[in-house]
């Protein structure tokens, strides 16, 4: 999926919800877990629920490579069901030298040897150049770097500050901008730090930002968009645990719809007062 048709995407739904399946076995409904593949069968029907009200899809790979070849083959089923209107991100956080990502994106974005096509992967940019070009090489397909996380330990590096009075997550940024575009690079941005999205426009003005941390982890949607949002909207919000676990009864499914449709419903509303719909 490229920019265009992302863009599109968020504007013909009138939301740039971004749904995590961070699929752990232990917090799915107990009913599941005698089918074949429980995490499929969940991942399917939290699909099935939601896939019209988001245009984005996550699932973080911890939670299949954890279960070995089961998992990947989960991995890969759920892959094969995402809706080809949805941007599919592998939320992998990957990040080495050259030969070894470029192996990295073959496995999540050559479909014909790993069986996974994904549009995006998570990267970590602290190996620099050489550690982010070669997910690059791929048309149409996406690195979204790590910029500025919400989790305790971010303030332990991100918010080092160099002789030019640059933090490391403004170097990151600037650096990675040299070499992709607002066409195949995107930012990822904690919900959490409020007023900090004023700085990271700054220096990524037009970028898509990949933006985790709204609902069970408190980041606050509104003021996502009241400092990030750009004039392509410009955001993909996640939400993970707040949708996907908001039931462990028969009903998962059903109350998932219920709270994507919440935000859905608050998206369409910031982007009807930006003029974006």
């Amino acid at each position: 999926m490229n920019r265009a048709e992302l863009v599109r995407a968020i504007k013909h739904k009138k939301t740039f919800l971004c749904v995590g399946l961070d699929t752990d076995l232990t917090k799915i409904p107990e009913h599941l877990l005698d089918d074949e593949d429980p995490i499929f069968s969940f991942n399917k029907a939290i699909i099935e629920a939601t896939e019209d009200l988001c245009v984005a899809y996550k699932p973080n790979i911890a939670f299949y490579e954890c279960y070995g070849v089961k998992g990947w083959q989960s991995l890969q089923r759920t892959w094969q069901i995402l809706p080809k209107e949805c941007f599919s991100i592998a939320d992998a956080k990957r990040g080495d030298i050259g030969n070894t990502s470029a192996m990295y994106a073959q496995a999540f974005f050559d479909e014909k040897v790993s069986g996974l096509g994904f549009d995006s992967i998570t990267i970590a940019p602290y190996m620099g150049e050489d550690s982010v070009k070669p997910f690059l090489a791929t048309p149409n397909k996406w690195a979204i770097v790590l910029a500025l996380t919400s989790n305790i330990g971010s303030k332990d590096f991100q918010n080092f500050t160099n002789e030019m009075g640059e933090q490391l997550y403004e170097a990151v940024i600037n650096k990675v901008n040299r070499w992709g575009t607002k066409e195949n690079t995107m930012f990822v941005v904690g919900a959490t730090r409020g007023e900090a999205f004023l700085q990271i426009r700054k220096h990524a003005p037009d970028h898509f930002l990949l933006v985790p941390g709204v609902g069970a982890q408190g980041g606050s949607l509104e003021d996502v968009c009241q400092f990030g949002m750009n004039a392509d909207c410009g955001l993909l919000v996640n939400s993970t645990r707040g949708i996907i676990y908001a039931s462990k009864g028969k009903d998962f499914a059903e109350r998932a719809r219920e709270e994507a449709f919440l935000l859905q419903q608050t998206m369409q509303a910031e982007l009807e007062k930006a003029g974006i719909v």
